[in-house]
């Protein structure tokens, strides 16, 4: 079985109004914060050996200061990978409190706010060259890395997973509301990613030679300011020998994020074992993989999706359960098949984190309406579901935290 790993990116609260607090710095304060603005060689990353990428598990600074990404160790199984997760937000939250704040698994806040860039020469250069994109920019994702043997494996994996990644989006939808507004999305996060110039689906490579060739026409359009800033659904990690997937919304349950890095990692397998039997690539336009894209934040599951077989409208709930179906030979091979069809049920069943948030306004605007509109419940209410089951860290073995300031 292939190792994996994620990222969780938080939104940092007051426990009371529901504001983002921006506070990141303060968490890190009694750390050495370094940025990693300087590219790396893809090929020095790229061993072959599962241990070779980072064995840590911590926070550090993202974009905004209004936010904190964790970081789990790689991990073989669910309960492992999920322990980690359910850590590293009570790590988060820990040092959030130390300050008056909580953490909240919230991919945006339904609260208005100023947001703060984090003080760095990195984030100062892309405020100065992307303006109101980057200054709006305070959304929270979930990224999954899974362990690839070879750069001509990862790329061979993009090729194949990049027509089903948007039923990801849907399953892990949760920011409904943006800044004090109802949105009409299940997933804004995704509209307001994707005005990232290098953001949202990509074409199909055939080689890794051609991934390195549009990267290096990407750095030398001048547009991006550099490799961090690929910003594809899926990529190589720049970091570590693994495939990055990065559609998915930071999910409310700690539950919803293992299964999501389960589903993403049985892609990675079943588009490797497709590569190795010469199985080509769906030859889906890029065009219509954004539709899915959008129709996926859009609908999340309350809706139809786009079938990743046909790019027709289906019920979003047989979409998800189509994917599961697919996947099935290596869930059931890896004793993940039950576990997966009953996560992804749980989720049709009581909804995305984007209708866990819906039900909480709508509960806070039955009595006297509040001055905040509801949206204060919605956070509070997050709050406490993000650190639902969370790890007394006095259980969890202790290992250094991860200090730098990683590329977003």
């Amino acid at each position: 079985m292939r190792t994996f790993g994620v990222e969780e990116e938080l939104l940092i609260v007051d426990p009371e109004s529901g504001e983002p607090l921006a506070l990141a710095d303060a968490l890190l304060a009694n750390h050495h914060v370094a940025a990693d603005d300087l590219p790396v060689d893809p090929e020095v990353h790229h061993t072959g050996k599962q241990a070779d990428y980072d064995d840590e598990m911590g926070l550090s600074a993202e974009l905004k200061l209004e936010q904190i990404e964790t970081q789990t160790r790689p991990c073989l199984e669910y309960g492992s990978l999920l322990e980690q997760i359910r850590a590293g937000r009570s790590l988060a939250d820990q040092s959030a409190r130390r300050h008056g704040a909580r953490v909240a698994a919230l991919a945006t806040s339904p609260m208005a706010s100023t947001t703060h860039t984090t003080p760095d020469p990195r984030y100062a250069r892309m405020l100065e060259r992307f303006g109101l994109t980057a200054q709006e920019q305070l959304t929270c994702g979930f990224h999954v890395h899974t362990f690839i043997e070879s750069p001509e494996e990862g790329v061979a994996v993009l090729d194949r997973i990049r027509d089903k990644l948007a039923v990801l989006t849907a399953l892990s939808a949760n920011s409904p509301f943006w800044n004090g507004v109802p949105t009409g999305f299940e997933s804004y996060r995704t509209q307001a990613w994707n005005r990232w110039p290098t953001a949202g689906p990509a074409g199909i490579y055939g080689t890794y030679a051609a991934y390195r060739r549009v990267v290096t026409r990407l750095l030398e359009s001048g547009v991006m300011l550099d490799e961090g800033m690929l910003y594809f659904d899926a990529r190589l990690s720049r970091n570590h020998p693994t495939v990055e997937v990065r559609v998915a919304d930071v999910c409310l349950r700690a539950e919803d994020a293992a299964l999501i890095a389960v589903l993403v990692r049985a892609l990675v397998e079943s588009a490797s074992r497709e590569w190795r039997d010469g199985v080509d690539p769906a030859p889906v336009p890029t065009v219509l993989l954004r539709m899915a894209s959008w129709q996926a934040s859009s609908a999340g599951l309350s809706g139809e999706l786009l079938d990743f077989g046909n790019f027709r409208p289906a019920p979003a709930a047989d979409v998800v359960r189509s994917l599961v179906d697919y996947l099935a030979p290596v869930l059931a091979e890896q004793g993940e098949l039950a576990l997966a069809r009953q996560g992804v049920e749980d989720v049709i069943a009581r909804g995305t984190g984007a209708a866990e948030q819906r039900r909480a306004r709508e509960k806070a605007l039955a009595g006297p309406p509040p001055e905040d509109m509801g949206f204060g419940a919605v956070v509070r209410q997050a709050v406490h579901v993000t650190m639902r089951d969370a790890l007394d860290l006095a259980d969890v073995e202790a290992t250094p935290e991860l200090l730098r300031v990683r590329q977003s």
